[in-house]
């Protein structure tokens, strides 16, 4: 049906792609904004004197906040709405990342690190709930793929905006660039967005194309968060999830340290080489949605192609745990791009599995609490690597990375049942 898109004309184009598409973009500024530090970091450890210690408790910082907000993210967005959650939130992080500018010192700026992650912790549970709201399940997998797509993106445009903008200014410019752009897209957003059953532009045709083959029972109260917690399908989502995340955090905040640490380069081949895995990782996204679809049409379950597909993102992880054979910088970009690749593969099959397990109504606080347990994964990564990385280097970490990534794909086969939406059904009386 996706692929049919690209030969229309932007009319004929369903309403649901369309939002799908706002949410991308909003996906690519909101990592545009996260990534501005990392690239900006060789400048910052220079003008504040930071070590990589000092620059992995800034990183912390962001973690730390935003694995808090995660679930309370998720749960604002199902109280009011996605429209204006998703709204105050994008808001948020614009003004959180446009003050990065004030920065004097790395305490204030892992003051300021700290509410970008706040407020940034709405993304991907907002991605989730429109996708839940706005496509059928046999869409899902390719929805929460394009907008996936836009946590790479956003990546990939940093290196050359971002050093583009210091170079040309200076490093407050860089923060003030990539928030201006995140706060016209709030605007944006509470301007175009409504719900299905709300939007004046959602034609009867799409209106009923949208609600086949959902058997949500609208009549039964929607799943709290203790019982989320006592659903083994949550546990198979979120373990995983905790093994998977510090892999793409630990590229989003540290490839252009490694490569200035290992491989001594300067900030204009930071911005020629470091968008190359985030390009890669586009692929894996896209294949996070294809894969699935050609499962289903030979045979394979729904749920169970969402394990196939992360179990072939683990993996691939085994190339970035190589990097230490890599004998030239271009060696270990090709690495990085083969891990970008297979997370976003393996993380879009984990985050599409919530709004297949659970139904629209619990699908934002289900996503964001499954954030939050990846988020903790993550931060104690990036506290593992602000401790080791300077002693015992980078080389030993990538390889763990794939080591985590393939006990999560175990995980994730042993947990997870292939019945969905199970806590709905416990919901009723």
């Amino acid at each position: 049906m996706a692929l049919r898109i690209a030969g229309r004309g932007w009319r004929d184009v369903p309403l649901r792609w369309k939002l799908i598409g706002l949410v991308t973009l909003g996906t690519i500024l909101n990592y545009l904004a996260r990534s501005t530090l990392s690239v900006a970091a060789p400048r910052l450890k220079t003008e504040f004197g930071m070590t990589t210690e000092d620059y992995s408790w800034v990183v912390l910082a962001f973690q730390a906040s935003y694995t808090i907000m995660q679930t309370v993210a998720g749960g604002v967005l199902d109280a009011l709405g996605t429209r204006l959650g998703f709204f105050l939130f994008a808001l948020g992080w614009a003004l959180a990342n446009m003050a990065h500018a004030l920065a004097t010192g790395w305490p204030s700026l892992a003051v300021f690190r700290a509410l970008l992650g706040a407020s940034e912790a709405a993304a991907i549970p907002a991605g989730a709930k429109t996708v839940s709201e706005w496509f059928p399940p046999r869409e899902r997998p390719l929805a929460t793929s394009v907008f996936q797509m836009g946590t790479s993106v956003g990546n990939m445009i940093a290196p050359p905006l971002v050093a583009f903008c210091i170079l040309a200014w200076n490093w407050q410019a860089a923060f003030i660039v990539t928030g201006g752009l995140s706060l016209i897209w709030a605007l944006l957003w509470y301007w175009s967005y409504r719900s299905p059953a709300d939007h004046p532009r959602l034609s009867p045709a799409e209106r009923a194309a949208i609600t086949a083959a959902r058997d949500e029972d609208v009549s039964a109260k929607p799943a709290t968060r203790k019982d989320l917690l006592r659903s083994r399908a949550f546990w198979g989502i979120a373990v995983p999830r905790f093994l998977a995340e510090p892999a793409w955090q630990t590229f989003n905040f540290f490839i252009p340290l490694y490569l200035v640490s290992v491989w001594h380069l300067d900030l204009k081949s930071i911005a020629l080489w470091a968008w190359m895995p985030f390009l890669a990782a586009d692929f894996g996204s896209l294949a996070a949605g294809v894969l699935p679809t050609w499962l289903m049409k030979r045979g394979v379950p729904l749920v169970a192609s969402r394990k196939v597909t992360m179990t072939v993102g683990a993996l691939c992880m085994i190339g970035p745990a190589c990097i230490g054979l890599a004998g030239a910088p271009g060696v270990a970009i090709i690495l990085f791009c083969v891990g970008g690749f297979a997370h976003q593969m393996l993380s879009g099959a984990l985050i599409t599995l919530c709004a297949d397990m659970f139904d629209s109504r619990t699908v934002g606080t289900a996503s964001g609490m499954a954030g939050t347990s990846a988020w903790i994964g993550g931060m104690l990564f990036t506290l593992l690597i602000g401790q080791s990385a300077d002693a015992v280097g980078y080389d030993p970490l990538f390889a763990a990375l794939a080591a985590l990534d393939l006990l999560a794909a175990a995980v994730l086969w042993s947990l997870l049942r292939a019945k969905p939406r199970a806590p709905v059904e416990m919901q009723k009386g």
